[in-house]
């Protein structure tokens, strides 16, 4: 592939013809079932990422083989930008593509080397290119930031039994695949895995690879039943700090499925943020280690910061995640994460920076720029389905949250995300499964979804479940959390709850009702919805501006005679 590039000849870089010319297919080769050329081409795509990051971390080239086609491209590295970037005013970086650059390369080193890159990953020998370059300048950037890593060594077979290993084999394959679609966690690919001597230690498996996780089980086959067990060590302590045991009949479904029901519930129990990974905190920073330490930091004080929503953890992780973007303007997740520390300026006004550009535009650059940087990116997918639901486009915000959810299925942070707009947009039914289906898969997820769950049941009429799910949401120093509360409490006739709520939500938020009407658009309640919440701050002894009231009484009326709501039985009916 390399060298068909260099000739001239990309065109002729199909899948048919590397399936004939390299892998030995006949004519006949029918492309459709069989999917060679795709899992080749992927397993070079993850030992080129392995590269960079290991060995070829200082690289001032980079190849790629881009998803969807099998043409390499090389890219010289950008320089480090030395300046907080706006994201607002600044466009996603372009990388350069050195077939146009305007300054002969050919014979160059930084060529030379690119091709032993690709020799190495490719197993091309050329003897003739041995001697390395000269190291790279200092002014090159830094490669990609990385979270907390992991290596998933390759399960044992328990039982003996030849069979098992097959099972070993896909289980370890589909492992790397779902655990790779959580972007905040570097995930070491099938080649360092088979790499893992049998006989090492959690310490020597980290002292070798720099990874911070180790992943490992075994599989076990006994009278017809299929048992996985796993568990995940720390690579310094070798602390066992997670384990699961899993139960298949393997006559019951085939083989594929089996391994990706094992696969799907092993990575949404350790990849999920809240989940075990993400609430450990940073270890300090080994040597050479600063970036990674740095990233890391960002992610587990982003994640930390969801679960407060409050002033002094929204400034810190704001501060965090502009100094990284400023230095990594690649890093997708950054941008993601960053883009809602943009968007709570405006919605629930912490720390709202004056001047232009607004929040909400800022919000809107960043989580576009995550998605430009990396498109399956499900963070950077979930922060711009977030920030287009709150510019007023619940539509294409609810098609981008459809799309990541198919992409991860297992990512409860976005789960929860998605629920809450699908309910806040008028389906409160479906709303509340989702956000259910997420907090099942991942109890120790954001109280900010309990609180959403709360008002779901509130806005369906089921009071008691709506007080008892409040009172779950440690989010006391949430001022939307005081609002919710207060609604609630208010029609369960708590009144002492009730006006508690009540003054601690003025007190964080002494101008809300002041523009009320763009607190409820921003949020697109229908019109039934607007009319249910508008009553309930009512109820609640809420300063509601008069002309509210009169809004409310002409939808409640509007509802009745069009049959569809009544006075009486689930208070949430107009």
């Amino acid at each position: 592939m390399i060298s068909q590039t260099l000739a001239g000849h990309a065109d002729r870089i199909k899948a048919y013809s590397v399936a004939v010319e390299v892998f030995g297919r006949d004519a006949n080769f029918d492309i459709q079932n069989d999917p060679v050329v795709r899992i080749e081409a992927g397993r070079l795509r993850r030992a080129l990422e392995r590269y960079y990051l290991l060995s070829g971390s200082s690289d001032p080239i980079l190849i790629e083989i881009p998803k969807g086609g099998y043409v390499p491209r090389f890219h010289r590295r950008e320089a480090p930008p030395t300046h907080i970037v706006d994201p607002a005013r600044t466009a996603a970086p372009e990388r350069q593509d050195l077939a146009g650059a305007d300054a002969p390369w050919w014979g160059s080193r930084w060529f030379a080397w690119a091709i032993v890159v690709a020799a190495l990953c490719l197993a091309v020998p050329l003897p003739w290119l041995a001697a390395p370059p000269a190291p790279a300048p200092a002014s090159w950037e830094q490669p990609p930031p990385r979270g907390p890593s992991l290596i998933v060594r390759p399960f044992s077979n328990l039982s003996g039994q030849p069979e098992v290993n097959v099972y070993i084999a896909g289980l370890g394959e589909e492992l790397l695949t779902q655990l790779s679609r959580f972007k905040e966690l570097t995930v070491f690919g099938r080649e360092t895995s088979a790499a893992v001597s049998p006989s090492a230690s959690a310490s020597e498996i980290t002292s070798q690879f720099g990874n911070r996780y180790i992943l490992e089980g075994g599989i076990r086959l006994s009278d017809g039943k299929l048992r996985v067990t796993t568990r995940v060590l720390d690579g310094e302590s070798s602390a066992i700090v997670w384990s699961g045991t899993y139960d298949a009949d393997p006559n019951a479904a085939d083989i594929v499925a089996v391994e990706t029901t094992i696969a799907s519930k092993v990575a949404t129990a350790i990849a999920q943020p809240y989940g075990i990974i993400f609430s450990a905190p940073p270890r300090p920073a080994r040597s050479g280690d600063v970036q990674n330490l740095e990233t890391y930091q960002c992610t587990y004080r982003f994640y930390r910061y969801r679960t407060v929503l409050d002033q002094t953890e929204h400034a810190a992780t704001r501060a965090c995640l502009e100094s990284v973007t400023a230095r990594y303007p690649d890093f997708s997740t950054g941008w993601a994460m960053l883009s809602y520390l943009y968007l709570d300026e405006d919605r629930f006004e912490l720390n709202r920076r004056l001047g232009s550009p607004p929040p909400l535009e800022r919000a809107r650059a960043a989580a576009e720029r995550a998605v430009h940087l990396d498109p399956e990116n499900i963070r950077a997918l979930q922060a711009l389905m977030t920030v287009l639901y709150f510019s007023r486009d619940a539509s294409e915000a609810l098609r981008v949250g459809a799309q990541a959810r198919a992409l991860n299925p297992n990512d409860t942070e976005l789960l929860g995300e998605y629920g809450s707009r699908v309910a806040q947009a008028g389906d409160w039914q479906q709303g509340a499964s989702l956000l259910e289906e997420a907090m099942a898969k991942n109890p120790g997820n954001s109280d900010y979804y309990v609180g959403l769950l709360a008002l779901a049941a509130y806005m369906q009429g089921d009071n008691a479940r709506a007080a008892d799910l409040i009172r779950r949401a440690n989010l006391r120093r949430f001022s939307i959390y005081h609002f919710v509360a207060a609604l609630i409490f208010a029609r369960q006739g708590l009144q002492a709850e009730a006006a508690q709520s009540r003054a601690e939500f003025l007190r964080l938020r002494p101008g809300f009702f002041d523009k009320f009407d763009d607190e409820l658009n921003s949020r697109n309640f229908n019109a039934r919805d607007r009319a249910i919440l508008i009553r309930g701050a009512i109820e609640a002894g809420f300063p509601v501006p008069n002309r509210f009231l009169a809004e409310t009484e002409r939808t409640f009326g509007a509802l009745s005679n069009a049959g569809k709501g009544g006075t009486g039985g689930d208070r949430s009916q107009p």
